[in-house]
């Protein structure tokens, strides 16, 4: 398997840190970022092929990063595009849909699950 570029965003720091070591080991070049617009700034120095973005962020929020993301403000949109959030509800899952994201998966999530997502092929 062939290691992907991924940026992982959190306003908590050792969350952010600790889910980009562990892909690291798994073999992906991580980037790291703790609030909205310095995400968008790693996106553009990066070039991820995959996000991990916490919707609750200082400067903006997780939504308006995707929205921005998806829109080409920080270069092509990255192939996969994940919300990591405490928000299960129904409304917070159709803001991160309407956003753009790929996936919505609440936090703390599941390694195996996000190495899995970033394995999959490219659509």
């Amino acid at each position: 398997m062939t290691g992907r570029r991924v940026l992982v965003v959190d306003g908590n720091v050792d969350a952010a840190e600790s889910l980009a070591l562990l892909l690291r080991l798994c073999g992906h070049d991580c980037a790291t970022a703790h609030t909205g617009p310095d995400a968008l700034a790693a996106a553009t120095a990066h070039a991820p092929d995959a996000v991990f973005l916490a919707i609750d962020l200082p400067g903006l929020d997780g939504y308006e990063v995707c929205r921005r993301l998806c829109g080409g403000v920080a270069g092509p949109r990255p192939r996969l595009l994940v919300a990591l959030t405490g928000h299960g509800q129904d409304g917070a899952r159709r803001a991160t849909a309407a956003a753009g994201f790929d996936h919505h998966l609440l936090k703390p999530a599941d390694p195996d699950h996000l190495l899995r997502l970033l394995t999959q092929p490219s659509e």
